[in-house]
Order: structure tokens, then C-alpha cells, then sequence
């Protein structure tokens, strides 16, 4: 962990709440499907399934992500996350918004307005902040550029996504389709993909014991996740078929997880292993939903187009991403803790190891319980009896790795209170 700034790691409390949320969302995803088992049955433009998808992009990956950003940024990136004081306030209005948000697609379509509302401004206080000192040259510009990339795109897909919410109540007229699709395309490829590949760039050597990613391709990484993302979107506002943002997406998805795979196979100091079989497992979803995707692009027999992209949706942004950021989740909050710990406790005191504070056993049983829910939601489409069951494994797996970070930070506390027990 060497070249890490531990003294400018913000309070633990700040990352945290963000953190303490994603899995409490994804125990609210299961409890969706398990009390509407043909919730799938609608399509992807059912206000259900537009919920259970926010559900799992701003609750389960939005929080986290978020979160990870506020430790990451300062620690890694030396890039000091401003507002402080702002950051309870955005926390509660990303997550109320949410709240909103599925209330409203469910029974009151009237807080659509105030719950997109809630949710851009609660965008604002991590978004601002650090952008001009990301965009500005300095040290460690590869992953300050793609970290400012997924932020601009952040802020893209939020606006948006307020205009979908703006043609859905007749303020304005536009074609829905291709905004919402515009929408994903910034917020799945520029946000969370551009995200996830320029901060793994740093912490899958560092947590997996990879080989370092070239520069060569970390450049050319982060110019095709700004360009790549940036063509289909306005390629698909103005008036491109659907397949381009499908495509975009596939390829963009394919590519990013077939390189982790690669230097996963061919680590020379594999360490973690757990995480290492998250991201694995998170891998090998995603290349199956970029495979969903481009077989229904292409029309390929045995489902209908618009189910092979609901597949791919489901393989995508319900196994592949959830199990790539749970992975993530349970090393960055150990790693909080024992940083936290490291400045409370006094000097040469021997406090002990992010591996004790979260230990691999523990970790296992999560996995073991997310692989489940990940061989199950693809089979929800089966039936309604197959979606009760993904909804229980879902909530299941999200309420372990909750119970987790729980048991984690109290380990930590215990250790605050009591350091006599580990002597």
C-alpha cells in the first residue's frame, strides 16, 4: 500500500454512509422481485423494472461508488474531496430521491419531478468539488483524467435523465426512447465502466496482486471511455438506431472485463483471493451480457430482441457490476477501518491487519451467497417461482455482505476500546 497519502484519508464516517447503504439497497432489489415474481414479465419499459434497475444503478452501485470515490480520491488520487459539510446532505438526498423515485414508478407519479430533483442535487457536493484539480496537470494524470471523465459523465447522465423525466410529464418533446437510451449509454459506459477501469487500474494490482497495466493501455483505455460513450449518445439523440448505444455498450463491458481476466490469469503475487473470484465471477457476467446483447442486436434465434437485452441487463447490471463493486465494498471498508484506527490509536502501537479486521473466511461465505443469487437471476425469466427464488438469494446475499461490513467495523471498535484483547 505504499504511495498512499494515509494522513489526507477523510473521516471514516463521510465514505462510510455511502457505503453502509449499497448492500441495504440490494436487500431492497430482492424484496422487489420477491413481492412481484412477474416483475420481469413487463419489459424494460415498465415502471418496475425502470425501478429495479435504479434500484440497482444509484442504490447498490450509485452508494458505492460514491463512497469509494470520497476515500479514494484523497488517499490515491491526491485529490482532497472539498464540501465536507455538504456530503450528509447529498447522502440523504441521493438516497430519499431514490426512495421517491420507486415510490413514484410504483403509485404516485406526481414526486417523479421532486425525486429527480433530489437525485441530481444530491450529484452536486462530490461532483463539483474535485473536478478542477482532476482536469488540471499534475502527478498520476492517467488516473486523475479518467476519474474526471467518469465524473463528467455522471453529471451528463443526471441531466438526462431529469430531461427523461421531463418529456415522461409533457414539459418537453422528445423522443423518449432515445434520451433514456442516451442516458444509459452515459451512465453505463462513461460512469460506471469509465469508473470501475480507472480506479482498477490502481486497486486491482494493488488488492489482487496483478501485474501493473501499461500506461500505453491505460491511455488508450480512458480516451475510448470518453469517446466511445460520448459518439453513441449523441449518435442515438440524433435519431441512430437503439443497436448503436447496444453495441457501444457490449464492446465497451467485453473489453474492460477480458483485460481483468487476463491479468488475473497471469498475476505473479495473487493475494485476496476471495475478491479475486468476485471479480472473476463479475467478469465472466459481464462478457455474457455483452454476448446477450450482440446476439440480440443481431437477431439470433431462441429469444426475442427485446428479451435477449433484457438478459443482458439482468447479467450486466443485476450479476456483473454488483459482484465487481461487493467485491470492492468489502475490502475498501476494512481498509477505512484499519486507516481509521492507524490515526486514533497512539503512536507505535501495533493495531491490527486489514486481513483481521475482515478476514477471507468471512469474505468466502458472502461470495458463496452472491454466486447463488448470480446463477439464479438469470433464470428468474423462467417463471414466477424462479424470481421469488433469485429475490430471496438476492436479499440474502446483500443482507450478508451488510452483516459483514458490520461485523468488520466492530472488530475495529472492539480494538479501539479494548487493545489489551489483541496483545
Amino acid at each position: 500500500m505504499s504511495g498512499l497519502a494515509f494522513a489526507s484519508a477523510p473521516p471514516a464516517v463521510r465514505p462510510l454512509r455511502f457505503l453502509l447503504c449499497a448492500p441495504a439497497w440490494g436487500v431492497v432489489a430482492g424484496a422487489l422481485l420477491v413481492a412481484d415474481p412477474h416483475l420481469l414479465d413487463g419489459g424494460r419499459w415498465s415502471p418496475p423494472v425502470v425501478a429495479l434497475v435504479h434500484v440497482f444503478t444509484l442504490g447498490v452501485l450509485g452508494n458505492a461508488m460514491l463512497g469509494s470515490l470520497l476515500q479514494f480520491l484523497p488517499v490515491a488520487a491526491g485529490t482532497p474531496v472539498r464540501a465536507g459539510r455538504l456530503l450528509p446532505l447529498a447522502h440523504a438526498a441521493l438516497n430519499l430521491g431514490l426512495v421517491l423515485f420507486v415510490l413514484a414508478l410504483y403509485r404516485w407519479p406526481a414526486v417523479l419531478p421532486a425525486a429527480a430533483t433530489l437525485l441530481a442535487a444530491s450529484l452536486l457536493p462530490v461532483l463539483a468539488p474535485p473536478l478542477p484539480a482532476l482536469l488540471r496537470q499534475g502527478t498520476q494524470r492517467l488516473l486523475r483524467a479518467g476519474i474526471g471523465a467518469a465524473l463528467l459523465a455522471l453529471a451528463a447522465t443526471a441531466l438526462l435523465g431529469v430531461v427523461a423525466i421531463a418529456v415522461l410529464r409533457g414539459y418537453l418533446m422528445l423522443p423518449l426512447d432515445q434520451v433514456v437510451d442516451a442516458h444509459a449509454m452515459l451512465g453505463g459506459g462513461g460512469w460506471l465502466l469509465g469508473l470501475l477501469a480507472a480506479v482498477g487500474g490502481v486497486t486491482v494490482p494493488m488488492f489482487q496482486g496483478t501485474a501493473q497495466v501499461a500506461p500505453r493501455a491505460q491511455r488508450a483505455w480512458t480516451l475510448a471511455a470518453v469517446v466511445l460513450p460520448l459518439a453513441a449518445a449523441v449518435a442515438r439523440l440524433l435519431g441512430m438506431p437503439a443497436t448503436v448505444v447496444t453495441l457501444a455498450l457490449a464492446l465497451q463491458a467485453g473489453v474492460l472485463a477480458a483485460a481483468v481476466l487476463r491479468l488475473q490469469w497471469h498475476a505473479p503475487h495473487r493475494r485476496n483471493p476471495a475478491l479475486v473470484r468476485f471479480w472473476c465471477a463479475g467478469c465472466i457476467a459481464l462478457c455474457l451480457a455483452a454476448a446477450a446483447a450482440c446476439a440480440g442486436a443481431a437477431g439470433a434465434p431462441g429469444l426475442e430482441a427485446p428479451a435477449w437485452a433484457m438478459l443482458a441487463g439482468v447479467l450486466g447490471l443485476g450479476v456483473g457490476a454488483p459482484l465487481l463493486v461487493t467485491g470492492m465494498l468489502l475490502e475498501i471498508v476494512a481498509f477505512i477501518a484499519w486507516v481509521d484506527l492507524r490515526g486514533r490509536c497512539p503512536r507505535g502501537m501495533r493495531i491490527p491487519a486489514v486481513g483481521r479486521l475482515q478476514p477471507e473466511e468471512d469474505k468466502r461465505r458472502v461470495l458463496a451467497l452472491h454466486l447463488v443469487a448470480a446463477l439464479l437471476l438469470p433464470a428468474a425469466f423462467l417463471g414466477p417461482l424462479a424470481t421469488l427464488a433469485a429475490g430471496l438469494a438476492l436479499s440474502a446475499a446483500h443482507a450478508a455482505t451488510a452483516l459483514c461490513l458490520l461485523r468488520c467495523l466492530r472488530r475495529a471498535r472492539h480494538f479501539r476500546l479494548h487493545p489489551e484483547a489483541y496483545r
